[in-house]
């Protein structure tokens, strides 16, 4: 997705199985690679730390730094 000067990124509360938007927005931040992720392709994202991943393998790194730092 193509974003312009006029897109904001969104304030989002992960759930599960959705997530609620507390501040409307056009996309979110991926926690790993810092790419923006348009809300209409978010499908990935941890309800216990609270982040969007881009894609599977941005969701299983999140989750292998997570493990090294307990």
């Amino acid at each position: 997705m193509v974003f312009s000067n006029n897109d904001r990124e969104a304030l989002i509360r992960y759930d599960t199985p959705e997530y609620h938007v507390l501040r409307p927005g056009d996309y979110v931040v991926c926690a790993v690679t810092f790419e923006r992720i348009a809300l209409t392709d978010l499908k990935y994202w941890s309800v216990a730390r609270q982040e969007a991943y881009k894609d599977a393998a941005a969701s299983l790194e999140a989750e292998r730094r997570s493990l090294k730092a307990s």
